[in-house]
């Protein structure tokens, strides 16, 4: 059982990641990727130039392994790999990877959306869009949590 996680600082390869994950199984039957993306616009349908994601690197770092363990401790899966961006992203980059394997998809599945709902509320990250006339810092919204909220127990 592992978990790999990663903190970008420069674009990165989805499908390359997702083939290295995937040579690397011992014959699970199941795995589950998610890829995010930057959008070119905000949610007011501005056009968007740039998302930045400033980080504390030891801090973010440490907040993402510690979800990654909490998957991998929560759910029935062998590996996780955990990659996400920061700096400036420019609209349709990757920002986030995450793949999950297990021997059966129930579990794939639901550890994926687990990491993915608490990077998003989580992760120690402070976003940013920037478009031709503003910045606006961003946080997570009021379904960000609620979806968090789902793996309380």
């Amino acid at each position: 059982m592992s978990a790999e996680v990663t903190l970008a600082t420069k674009e990165f390869d989805p499908a390359e990641l997702l083939g290295a994950f995937t040579h690397g199984l011992g014959g699970e039957g199941a795995v589950v990727s998610f890829t995010g993306h930057a959008r070119g616009a905000a949610k007011d349908g501005a056009a968007i130039e740039a998302l930045v994601l400033e980080s504390y690197r030891g801090v973010t770092l440490a907040s993402m392994k510690a979800i990654a363990a909490d998957a991998m401790a929560r759910f029935d899966i062998s590996r996780c790999r955990v990659v996400h961006r920061t700096g400036r992203i420019a609209p349709g980059e990757a920002i986030v990877f995450v793949a999950t394997a297990s021997a059966h998809r129930r579990a794939a599945f639901e550890a994926a959306d687990f990491i993915m709902d608490r990077l998003k509320t989580e992760a120690v990250f402070w976003k940013r869009e920037e478009s031709p006339d503003r910045k606006r810092w961003i946080e997570p919204t009021s379904g960000d949590h609620a979806d968090a909220q789902r793996w309380q127990e």
